[in-house]
């Protein structure tokens, strides 16, 4: 294990502090890293923590940029290209080969569109930056690569989600917040589904494919200050056997959607043997917030795969309850989503019995519980996170339905004072139930597996590795935590390297 009392280098800075850094991936070697790392002045140093040799400096009299550096990444596949995004809501391509130049740059636009532009440097020689990007309206929170590199999503303190072809420089997308700025957001591991996160206090993801929201979650009780997936416990790969505990004969069962009710696959039966679509998917990914708790969610079928006749009648259900809430239910209360209501004049089945099927009928419809769990890691978080939820959601009931109704009504108040684009199109009070930003009551709203307290202050780091979870916190404190079912395996490194964190 590493000697976490022995840096391998160690940095105090004056007068700027660090605001976010990113390795490269691509050229780090045992005996070389190439490490960036973002300034509260607008700065940005290139160093090797390894070689400890000269580093270098951009941006360093601010003439390109005077604003805080709020992320900054490799571009994925580049042994020299980086992006940097300030608080000014600008975005700078720059190659690590080139200098700054000793005056300001100047600028001819490239491409123009809807609240963007993209602006080339106008240089006799080649120089810092290649390009300048002004993305919205505020501050430029944060983006991420896609996986395959392709495509950028940026969010803002306009509360925009916009998705760009990074190479092209096109728009492919937008998404609104409910209100507020989106602080956050992260890519599915095959880049099908974004996640963002922010000041509305929810997690919503969003259809890469079809520009939509398919979901958001409610468990956090202040803003969303990170989220990411879990690449060791997310399983989309098409009928991979590696996803299945059982034989043949009950992959077969889960293809022709036979229920089986001793095993955890079965919850993800219901689906039409003609589709093409792979025979399970679950996705797995966790937020971190300023109310000190992680998150941790289930993306699954019954809310990716709307189109299948049982989760339509779901979908319209929910539509009707907007307008005539049934007695003892609310249209928005998590994880309700009319499960036990049957649309007037639709010959599809409820799915209040495929729920009762199940040991977590309370929340199974949130798309909290239908996945392919990973072994002993998700029944262990399986097993805590059913008993936690189904008190909760019957102590809070009515307090879930006030709250979600009062979202709404904060937001057409409120969007007044909010820094947005002041085109027509993206007025937030004709967003609000559109496809930009569907009402609460529109879309699925998901429930945590596991909401727990793991800290005094705001978290701001959450990373998945395959044997733990890190976090840290603005006290100062990087946690790792054990998974559930791996307790074992991390307990004396814990008591060893991190004293303040314990096992979820």
């Amino acid at each position: 294990a590493a000697d976490l009392s022995k840096p391998i280098d160690k940095r105090i800075y004056k007068g700027t502090q660090p605001t976010c850094h990113d390795f490269n991936h691509l050229t780090a070697t045992a005996e070389s890293v190439s490490l960036l790392v973002g300034f509260s002045a607008g700065q940005v140093q290139l160093i090797d923590p390894i070689k400890k040799e000269t580093s270098k400096l951009f941006n360093e009299e601010r003439l390109i940029d005077k604003s805080r550096v709020t992320c900054v990444k490799w571009v994925p596949g580049s042994e020299s290209l980086f992006l940097v995004a300030h608080s000014s809501g600008n975005m700078y391509l720059y190659n690590v080969e080139h200098t700054c130049g000793t005056t300001a740059p100047h600028y001819q636009l490239l491409k123009q569109g809807e609240s963007f532009a993209v602006h080339t440097c106008k240089s006799k020689s080649t120089r810092n930056p290649l390009l300048k990007w002004t993305v919205g309206e505020g501050a430029l929170n944060e983006f991420a690569f896609s996986p395959d590199g392709k495509f950028l999503a940026c969010v803002s303190q306009d509360g925009f989600l916009r998705v760009f072809n990074f190479d092209s420089v096109e728009l492919h997308g937008t998404m609104k917040s409910y209100f507020g700025g989106l602080l956050c957001v992260c890519w599915s591991p095959d880049g099908k589904y974004i996640v963002t996160g922010g000041e509305d206090d929810l997690v919503t993801v969003w259809s890469f494919m079809d520009c939509r929201v398919i979901a958001r979650g409610h468990g956090h009780k202040s803003w969303v200050s990170v989220v990411a997936f879990d690449p060791y416990t997310t399983s989309v790969e098409e009928s991979d056997p590696m996803e299945f505990s059982g034989s043949d004969e009950d992959f077969q069962d889960l293809h022709f959607g036979r229920d089986r009710a001793n095993s955890t696959q079965s919850r993800l039966s219901k689906r039409n043997s003609t589709d093409s679509r792979p025979v399970s998917v679950t996705y797995r990914f966790g937020s971190v917030g300023q109310d000190t708790q992680l998150c941790l969610w289930d993306l699954t079928e019954d809310i990716l795969f709307p189109h299948q006749p049982l989760s339509r009648a779901r979908t319209h259900t929910n539509v009707m309850n907007a307008t005539s809430p049934p007695a003892g239910s609310g249209g928005t209360n998590p994880g309700s989503n009319g499960n036990s209501i049957t649309t007037p004049g639709n010959s599809v089945p409820p799915p209040l019995p495929r729920s009762n099927s199940l040991p977590h009928s309370a929340v199974s419809n949130a798309g909290s519980k239908s996945s392919v769990m990973d072994g002993a890691i998700a029944s262990g978080v399986s097993k805590f996170a059913t008993l936690s939820l189904h008190d909760r959601k019957e102590r809070h009931h009515e307090k879930d339905h006030k709250r979600n109704h009062s979202m709404g009504h904060i937001s057409s108040k409120s969007s007044d004072k909010l820094n947005l684009v002041t085109k027509t199109k993206t007025d937030p009070a004709k967003t609000l139930g559109t496809p930009l930003c569907p009402r609460m009551e529109d879309v699925p709203l998901l429930e945590p597996l596991i909401c727990k307290k793991i800290a005094h202050e705001r978290l701001t780091v959450l990373i998945f590795l395959e044997d733990c979870i890190v976090t840290a916190c603005q006290e100062g404190f990087i946690c790792t935590w054990a998974r559930p079912g791996k307790v074992g395996l991390l307990s004396s490194q814990n008591q060893a390297n991190s004293p303040s964190g314990t096992v979820v």
